[in-house]
């Protein structure tokens, strides 16, 4: 992180914690009432502010008086007293560097704040003390380059400064959400929220606002808008005069000199660090006046003054290293290595040089934690944006829909008249397609029980009456089975192959086993597929009048479901005579019988395509072998269908 802008956290974190410049009489006057005080809660809430005041001047004693604090609170269960006691030690350990401790604390400040809201709901200053620990986190996550999280920190706040109109409050958070863009360089933003805050201060009077100022015009500074940031700086001049706080004052000093030396005004650069330098020793800020040591030990390297330079960058070096900036430590190496190597000392330089790298690398190790942390940050607010635009589109849209509200109702309720209308003749046509169906099926049953009764009175006449109860007998199961299903559109397969297992076991009667035949279901076909009834019956018949009957010797018929490219393929295949042989022999009733089945089943197959919106056709080819026709093969493809 730059120097600057550490510096420029710690005077924030000066707001969170409400700084007070506290004298140590304030400090004495406490600890006398305290001796006489009896009742543990005022008690509680005396060392409390103590802790708060020694925070600046002595941050152990804060943890002293805070621990006291917390000790009285949990023996008379004073939550508030207990979470205020959490909220100092936190803040005494961030000044301390104990980040993570700070965050534990505050945690537990939460925690503290939350019972003693849920025991009284209304209390607007359990509320300002919970949003105080969000904004002390997320000055701790800020200080662990955890920008996320000390967003979200710091927005749980803000919210909670706003819900009780704590304005101080709001501007202090605002100017810490403003640091943190302004650290992932979206300038544009940070900007927006240090002018919100700054406005607040400028309606409340608050001697924070020079800061606020300050930080306003380095962003314009970084932005190359020269001319806007020494207009906010000279405002913040005549802030820090007013309210002589030597601490902003310097860092704006310093500000001020990176200004003029951008326009090449040296002396007037110089004349600003040197203020800012002493400054910073006045109050014993060693943390900024390394940076303002380094600020000056630079513009003399440039004007080629090396041995003036030296004692100005060894001296920030030094104040680096004892408080334990790294950043600055690594600038100031390497300053310190081109000055010795300009001064024609190359062991020292090569030393400083080393040092330089060391530092570097511990430096670009956190940088790559910052690149992270910096993608994970933009991508939280490129979704919050997302979500203000979808937010502004649809407060726009709520005003069009509420001015044409009638008329798009109007519009509405026509267009769901005209869909019903519709569907109601999409129902019609779909009913009648229906009907259709079940005519051409109702059809299909005294064609088929024609053919039946045909075959008993010829099994009767060449089998005498045993054998023809026998085959009545086969014949009625066969009638129970089709009735049974015929009244449905589908019948499961099962009971399909069951119905032809019948039909053929009775025909195999009838022509004292003239052929043989196997019914087939592969592993594809499921359980609860249907077809229509009477469907595959035909063609089965075919096969043995004009296929079996004709033929010399024993034959075969196959008969096989499977599911092939999501359709449902029945095939019924035969070794007799074959097609051309058929139509030579065949007489007129059967020609007969045989062009209304396969007409009716033509028809049906379209009806069916028109239900599903599916294919279903049918094939018939003659099979062939080397010499003679060895059969005849029907192929039906129907749409997969499901028995509800």
């Amino acid at each position: 992180m730059n120097l600057k802008l550490r510096l420029t956290v710690f005077l924030l974190f000066s707001f969170v914690c409400n700084r007070t410049n506290a004298q140590n009489s304030q400090i004495d006057s406490l600890q006398r009432i305290l001796r006489v005080t009896k009742i543990d809660t005022s008690k509680v809430n005396h060392y409390n502010t103590i802790a708060d005041l020694y925070k600046e001047i002595d941050p152990d004693s804060t943890l002293f008086y805070a621990q006291k604090a917390a000790v009285l609170s949990t023996k008379k269960g004073y939550h508030f007293g207990l979470a205020t006691a959490y909220t100092n030690k936190g803040n005494a350990s961030i000044i301390l560097g104990n980040y993570s401790i700070a965050l534990k604390h505050f945690k537990n400040a939460q925690t503290e704040f939350e019972i003693a809201l849920k025991q009284n709901p209304d209390n607007n200053q359990f509320k300002k003390g919970l949003a105080r620990t969000y904004a002390s986190s997320g000055v701790a996550y800020y200080e662990q380059n955890n920008y996320t999280l000390a967003l979200n920190n710091d927005e749980q706040a803000l919210k909670l400064y706003q819900e009780i109109h704590e304005q101080q409050g709001i501007s202090k958070v605002l100017n810490n959400i403003g640091t943190i863009y302004r650290s992932q360089q979206i300038y544009l933003k940070a900007l927006h929220y240090l002018k919100e805050a700054y406005k607040i201060q400028l309606s409340l009077g608050e001697e924070n606002a020079p800061i606020t100022l300050t930080n306003i015009g380095a962003i314009y500074f970084e932005l190359g808008e020269y001319e806007n940031a020494i207009q906010y700086y000279n405002k913040a001049k005549k802030g820090f005069e007013k309210y002589n706080n030597k601490r902003g004052f310097a860092l704006l000093n310093n500000y001020l000199g990176d200004y003029y030396k951008k326009q090449n005004n040296q002396s007037l650069a110089l004349e600003y660090y040197q203020k800012s330098l002493n400054l910073y020793e006045e109050i014993q800020n060693k943390f900024g006046a390394s940076l303002a040591l380094y600020s000056i030990g630079m513009l003399l390297q440039e004007q080629q003054k090396y041995t003036e330079a030296l004692p100005y960058a060894t001296k920030s070096l030094m104040y680096a290293q004892e408080i334990g900036i790294q950043d600055q430590t690594f600038h100031t190496e390497k300053l310190l290595s081109e000055l010795y190597e300009s001064l024609n000392q190359p062991k020292l330089a090569l030393a400083h040089f080393k040092n330089y790298i060391t530092a570097w690398d511990s430096i670009n190790n956190q940088e790559t934690n910052k690149k992270f942390a910096r993608a994970e940050m933009s991508y939280e607010l490129k979704k919050k944006e997302a979500l203000l635009s979808e937010k502004h589109k649809r407060e726009i849209q709520l005003v069009i829909f509420s001015i044409l509200g009638g008329l798009l109702l109007i519009v509405l309720g026509l267009v769901i008249y005209n869909r019903m209308q519709v569907k109601r003749q999409l129902t019609l046509k779909k009913e009648v397609a229906e009907y259709e169906q079940k005519a051409l099926h109702l059809q299909m049953n005294p064609h088929f029980v024609f053919n039946c009764l045909s075959s008993i009175s010829s099994f009767i006449v060449q089998n005498g009456t045993d054998s023809a109860l026998k085959y009545l007998s086969k014949f009625s199961k066969l009638m129970r089975l089709t009735l049974e299903y015929s009244k449905g559109s589908l019948i499961p397969i099962d009971k399909e192959i069951e119905s032809l297992q019948n039909y053929l076991e009775l025909e195999q009667l009838r022509f004292q086993d003239k052929f043989e035949f196997e019914i087939q279901s592969t592993e594809n076909v499921e359980f609860n597929m249907g077809l229509p009834p009477l469907l595959i019956q035909p063609f089965v018949e075919n096969a043995i009048l004009h296929g079996m009957v004709p033929k010399e010797g024993k034959g075969k018929i196959s008969v096989n479901f499977d599911v092939q490219n999501k359709q449902l393929i029945c095939t019924i295949t035969d070794d007799g005579i074959g097609l051309s042989e058929s139509k030579l022999l065949k007489e007129n009733s059967v020609t007969a019988h045989k062009s209304m089945a396969l007409e009716i089943t033509k028809k049906r197959l379209k009806i069916m395509e028109s239900i599903t919106s599916k294919s279903a056709k049918i094939e018939i080819i003659e099979l062939n072998s080397a010499q003679q026709k060895t059969g005849t093969k029907v192929t039906l493809f129907l749409p997969i269908q499901y028995i509800s």
